[in-house]
């Protein structure tokens, strides 16, 4: 539950609140999560390490899955793009950063990745 949602229902415990806004509180609180909002940036897509060990997918939503060796979703998390800089907040807490060289070269976490292009393996 987070802040905003804590604060809404503490404020609708007190007894100085209508109880309409109790009733509404309560909808707030437990409707669902919201999707981050669409990213629209042309980074969108696969990025592969040369050795194609880590591999980033960056989806259009905002979120990332990462995949490392024959570890499918190893990491998952969202990120912002802004120009060529884009970061990471993991779902486990983690964050990072990186930086776009050109439409085909992302530079992150000491590492290079490179567009996997479809129909290319690397």
């Amino acid at each position: 539950m987070n802040r905003f949602a804590l604060l809404l229902l503490a404020h609708a415990s007190s007894s100085f609140v209508h109880p309409i806004d109790k009733v509404s509180a309560q909808m707030l609180v437990q409707s669902p999560s919201r999707p981050p909002p669409a990213q629209s940036h042309p980074y969108v897509g696969m990025w592969v390490t040369p050795d194609g060990h880590i591999r980033h997918q960056l989806l259009a939503n905002g979120r990332y899955d990462e995949a490392r060796g024959s570890r499918e979703s190893a990491y998952r998390g969202r990120y912002e793009v802004r120009g060529n800089h884009i970061d990471y907040w993991d779902d486990t807490g983690f964050t990072a950063d990186g930086t776009f060289v050109d439409d085909n070269t992302l530079h992150h976490g000491g590492m290079i990745f490179h567009r996997r292009v479809e129909g290319r393996s690397g």
